[in-house]
């Protein structure tokens, strides 16, 4: 993992097209501006790891329970 110290309206550039900006330093909090095109999804890391699980779960969906949602289909 990079390590970096950033004060108050410093950045840093991720890429040519993201860059990340302390906006603020509000006691144990961090307040960051994220600047980055539309087409790369943000979330905070807790989202992030909750849709994956969401994922994950409907993706292992039993067999038995597709096949019957099938026989209730016809």
């Amino acid at each position: 993992m990079l390590v970096l110290t950033r004060k108050q309206d410093e950045a840093i550039q991720l890429g040519e097209d993201i860059e990340i900006k302390v906006l603020a330093i509000e006691g144990d909090q961090i307040k960051l501006g994220i600047d980055a095109p539309k087409s790369v999804d943000i979330y905070r890391r807790e989202i992030y790891l909750d849709i994956k699980e969401q994922n994950n779960e409907a993706a292992n969906v039993s067999s038995d329970l597709l096949e019957l949602l099938k026989e209730n289909k016809e």
